[in-house]
């Protein structure tokens, strides 16, 4: 019988093996460029009177990883977030998603483009049900269109499947026991789940995620933590904005720095820790320090943060 000679098949890496592949080997320098970006953004720059909230040089988002972007109070994260996501508008510079620029974009647009976001200050429609802020989620719905509405019968099977696909999330983050309930009477860390579930429901391709921990009770503290770890697996790229040194340094793949709206610095979490950049921007020049006294800092700062 003659040998097998057909070509050996190489398996195909995950989206997220690919991701963290390519970030090897990455000098660790502010604005390096990156193998398969999924976000690209080069001079954006937001002014807000005298005061520069953002001026970011150049910056790359790896496609498949999780991306912690971290900085003292009033670095300018929530803000770049808002820029990058249509919720702000720059005064200058070019940003892009997938190749697409996103110049000029409103927030729904950018959303249907598959790059969603989360709030530090969680935004749900407290007197509609959980199950209602879900169907709220999902975008192109024939029934919205004022034409539309007397006509059932163009709208009511997507209504149908919108339906089973929020109940469906629901399920998976646990909050399905809790369809019926208002928004409104959810604990801090449920609505933080309500969220980060409804802005799956446009299957997004880059989930934007501002402080996730922020308020959220230690018993809830690692169920978000592995809701987050699951989208990397699934394929879907993750950018967020956290205090919480332990769950940067848990989840992240990259870390990137900002202090006084520029990137000071990038690389892999425990680089970062040590960087004596980050050092300086957290606790200032020439001060000896080591990581846990960082830590500290940076915790204190967040609660600080959330305590005025």
């Amino acid at each position: 019988m003659p040998a097998d000679t057909s070509p050996t098949s190489t398996p195909t890496r995950s989206v997220a093996d690919q991701g963290r592949a390519d970030l090897e080997g990455l000098p660790t320098e502010p604005g390096v460029k990156k193998k398969d970006p999924i976000v690209v953004a080069s001079d954006v720059r937001r002014t807000f009177g005298g005061l520069t909230a953002v001026d970011v040089e150049h910056v790359e988002i790896q496609r498949g990883v999780i991306t912690a972007l971290i900085g003292p109070n009033g670095a300018g994260k929530t803000t770049f977030f808002n820029l990058l996501t249509g919720f702000d508008q720059p005064d200058s510079g070019s940003w892009s998603f997938n190749g697409t620029s996103l110049k000029g974009k409103s927030a729904y647009r950018v959303a249907r483009l598959g790059m969603v976001r989360t709030f530090q200050l969680t935004k749900v429609l407290s007197k509609l049900t959980v199950l209602e802020n879900m169907r709220l989620g999902a975008t192109s719905q024939r029934g919205e269109k004022f034409w539309a509405g007397a006509l059932p019968f163009l709208w009511k099977s997507q209504e149908q499947e919108i339906t089973e696909r929020a109940r469906e999330l629901l399920g998976r983050f646990k909050l399905d026991a809790k369809e019926q309930d208002f928004a409104g009477s959810l604990s801090g860390g449920q609505r933080k789940l309500l969220e980060m579930a409804r802005a799956l429901m446009v299957g997004p391709e880059l989930v934007m995620l501002d402080e996730p921990m922020a308020g959220v009770n230690p018993a809830l503290k690692q169920s978000l933590l592995t809701h987050v770890k699951s989208l990397r697996e699934e394929g879907m790229s993750v950018l967020f904005v956290e205090h919480d040194m332990d769950m940067v340094r848990d989840i992240s793949d990259w870390v990137i720095v900002m202090a006084q709206g520029k990137v000071i610095a990038e690389g892999p979490p425990r680089s970062i820790m040590t960087d004596q950049r980050v050092i300086d921007a957290y606790l200032g020049a020439h001060h000896d320090t080591d990581i846990s006294e960082l830590e500290q800092v940076v915790e204190a700062e967040h609660g600080k943060d959330h305590s005025a």
